[in-house]
């Protein structure tokens, strides 16, 4: 599979995939039409799908006019999000294996920024969308803690180390500088940050990682951390279960 990374609005991305000798392509989270539109137009591509993480306009806010262009188009996304994703026309639920233009992926319902978010699995990458980042996830909108525990440290942490995560936003660098206030002493960190900085100074995108650097890096991967636990001990009021560390992390992410 061939991935096209598409910027789009201020920080976010959009993925152009493509099988093989195929002139049809699919997109993840077309969240403005022109960029992925243009990106067709120079590689001589139609497009045959849409893939959609959850329903936040930043992701989906192209669907609409790319149906234009393209008729018939498949828009996918989780069946909870009917009527909230543009042109929606197949509804997914968790386990689901779908088949887009000759690219296989497996449905991972992965609920916690919101409750019908996805993710995509197949072809040696997972596309997260704003549920796990570089070194991050999105904030609790309409889930729980619970859920993006579940979500991060169950589901996807059962992905294969090497897989590449393609996320929603270049949010990575201050995610590091997060994931240092609360692990100073985690050097899988620091060298991430200085990988990333020479990559973002010249120009490069910060995408994709793995599911390994992940486990090394992400402190919402990393609830098990005794020096992460340390660092928001003050806000855990005595309970110390995996999805109270967790909230109290991403609370004080909100407050970074």
């Amino acid at each position: 599979m061939h991935v096209t990374i598409v910027p789009c609005l201020k920080d976010n991305y959009a993925y152009v995939l493509l099988a093989p000798g195929s002139k049809r392509a699919v997109v993840v989270d077309p969240g403005e039409a022109e960029p992925v539109a243009r990106v067709l137009a120079a590689q001589g591509l139609a497009l045959g799908a849409v893939l959609a993480t959850h329903h936040h306009a930043d992701h989906v806010g192209g669907t609409r006019e790319l149906a234009r262009i393209f008729p018939g188009l498949r828009v996918l996304g989780h069946a909870s999000d009917r009527g909230r994703i543009p042109e929606q026309n197949e509804f997914l639920e968790h386990g689901a294996s779908v088949i887009v233009e000759g690219l296989e992926f497996d449905v991972l319902h992965i609920p916690g920024h919101t409750l019908g978010a996805v993710a995509y699995a197949g072809q040696g990458a997972v596309f997260t969308g704003d549920t796990l980042f570089a070194a991050g996830c999105g904030r609790l909108f309409e889930g729980t803690p619970a859920q993006m525990y579940e979500s991060l440290n169950v589901k996807l942490a059962a992905l294969p180390d090497e897989i590449l995560v393609y996320c929603g936003h270049e949010y990575t660098a201050e995610n590091l500088r997060f994931a240092a206030h609360l692990e100073p002493s985690n050097a899988a960190v620091s060298t991430k940050a200085a990988q990333v900085a020479d990559k973002r100074s010249r120009g490069e995108f910060s995408v994709p990682s793995t599911l390994a650097e992940e486990r090394a890096t992400n402190p919402f991967m990393r609830i098990g951390s005794l020096e992460l636990q340390k660092s928001v001990a003050s806000s855990l009021s005595g309970d110390r279960s995996p999805t109270a560390i967790l909230g109290a992390v991403r609370a004080a992410k909100d407050k970074f």
